[in-house]
């Protein structure tokens, strides 16, 4: 069971929402208590002051009062013009992610929906009742089609893509409320948060890996180095290697003077990687428990605060960090893979090659990290240099935090690719120097590779490989 109060939402729960239909889900009873609290104050506030969406329209008509006669319809009207998404739909790993943030944010007890709302979206996620929801249509202030596609499917005017629920009535401003979030964003992006994160610890072991099969001088890893400049995300990486790599004390010399930078310069480059998806996981962790609605009801002055935290720069901004931090780390994990098809860094045949003179052993494999590597450095363009004026002028600016979150599992599934043809030509490497890990934690990577890359070193197709070897890093980031 998931009890959601609101509060204490970690992106590890959405991603386990995303990917299992078996959590029940339940709305703590403090967070019924202050959803029902704010609820029962929008009549007071909307009856002695003007309160956006409520007693007027909403965006450039935002100056027209609704008229008595009409208001209690003005919900409906607007989840139906808003309701204009299109492309693909949502997946429903992704849907079940929106549907439990969205669910956390109303926890937080500052929308002023009815609370049945709330209940209703835990029985959709226990349940197995998942939205159509189209994927295009926001530009990151505000997953409005996404969100009113929802409504309407938990009013009973929309299909579910599976399951279903009883039609729930929605307020005269439950509509507004449920729509003003970034749900679907935040979600998309905790995922791929979480995707990088995998990828990126991953990324110790394969480089370690590549790291003995290229006898590696230890010097560019040693403690008084980093503590010299002491970047977290640098220290933490150099520690990582120090602890797969069994280094304590003062470590032996190495082969060379100095290696190539894709191993002398790992930590540096890894290092602002790993902040940056740190940083990006620490504003999602806040975005998941926000309060994101406008207005805004406070029970604890009991007005309503007209705001913008619709705008989502926060995430934006993180997600085209992440992308292009690790654009340079996957920069390196091509140079390592040069490095390994190299004889006079690796004392091996050129191009990990066996059989007749002229063999092209890996030679493929260059190729093929370098056009994921390309589709990479497209994916990690920034989103963040455009913006667009909509609604009359009105709304004159925008996050683009949507895209930037599409293009995170682009860029992580490019980084996969490379990362998974190092590992291929490392654990070749590696069996034909006939290498002792015995008493390395590393072995435990080296074992996983080799138990599902196939051990035949003749010319042959390496399609199968690269395959196998992408689907285990999931498992080198746990070594």
């Amino acid at each position: 069971m998931l009890m959601v109060d609101g509060i204490s939402l970690r992106c590890e729960d959405v991603q386990l929402i995303a990917d299992r239909r078996d959590v029940r889900v339940e709305v703590a009873p403090e967070a019924l208590r202050r959803a029902g609290d704010s609820w029962r104050l929008v009549p007071e506030l909307i009856a002695r002051r003007p309160v956006y969406g409520h007693t007027t329209g909403v965006g450039a008509n935002r100056d027209q009062p609704l008229d008595a006669g009409t208001a209690h319809e003005q919900g409906r009207r607007l989840m139906r013009s808003h309701a204009g998404g299109t492309g693909e739909e949502l997946a429903a790993p992704l849907a079940r992610a929106m549907l439990l943030v969205r669910l956390s944010q109303l926890a937080a007890g500052r929308a002023g929906v009815n609370p049945r709302l709330l209940t209703a979206l835990a029985d959709a996620l226990t349940l197995g009742a998942i939205p159509r929801v189209h994927r295009t249509g926001s530009i990151g202030t505000g997953d409005l089609t996404a969100l009113a596609e929802t409504g309407l499917a938990l009013a009973g005017e929309h299909a579910w893509a599976s399951g279903s629920l009883p039609p729930v009535p929605f307020d005269t401003g439950d509509a507004l409320a449920f729509q003003s979030s970034n749900a679907a964003t935040i979600a998309e992006s905790v995922l791929g948060c979480l995707e990088m994160d995998r990828l990126l610890r991953a990324s110790h072991a394969v480089a370690a890996l590549s790291f003995i099969a290229l006898d590696g001088n230890p010097e560019a890893y040693a403690t008084p180095v980093h503590e010299a400049r002491p970047h977290p995300g640098q220290v933490r990486c150099a520690a990582e290697l120090r602890r797969l790599l069994g280094m304590s004390g003062t470590p032996l010399p190495g082969k060379r003077l100095q290696d190539p930078y894709g191993l002398r310069a790992f930590p540096q480059v890894q290092g602002p990687a790993l902040d940056a998806c740190q940083y990006l996981r620490d504003v999602l962790t806040i975005e998941i428990n926000a309060a994101t609605e406008n207005p805004m009801i406070s029970t604890e002055t009991r007005d309503a605060y007209h705001h913008a935290h619709f705008h989502t720069a926060y995430v934006a901004v993180a997600l085209d960090r992440l992308r292009a931090t690790v654009h340079h780390v996957a920069e390196l994990s091509a140079a390592r893979l040069g490095d390994l098809v190299e004889p006079t860094l690796t004392g091996l045949p050129a191009f990990l090659a066996t059989g007749p003179r002229g063999s092209s052993g890996i030679m493929i494999l260059e190729y093929v990290a370098h056009d994921a590597l390309a589709q990479l450095r497209q994916a990690a363009l920034p989103v963040t240099i455009g913006t667009a004026v909509v609604s009359r002028g009105l709304e004159d600016h925008a996050s683009f935090a949507t895209q930037a979150a599409r293009a995170i599992h682009h860029a992580a599934t490019a980084y996969r690719h490379v990362l998974a043809c190092e590992l291929v030509a490392a654990t070749r490497a590696l069996r034909m120097r006939n290498a002792s890990l015995l008493d390395l934690p590393v072995r435990l990577a080296f074992e996983a590779a080799a138990a599902v890359l196939d051990p035949d070193l003749t010319d042959r197709p390496l399609s199968a490989d690269i395959t196998h070897a992408a689907a285990t890093l999931n498992a080198l980031a746990e070594v």
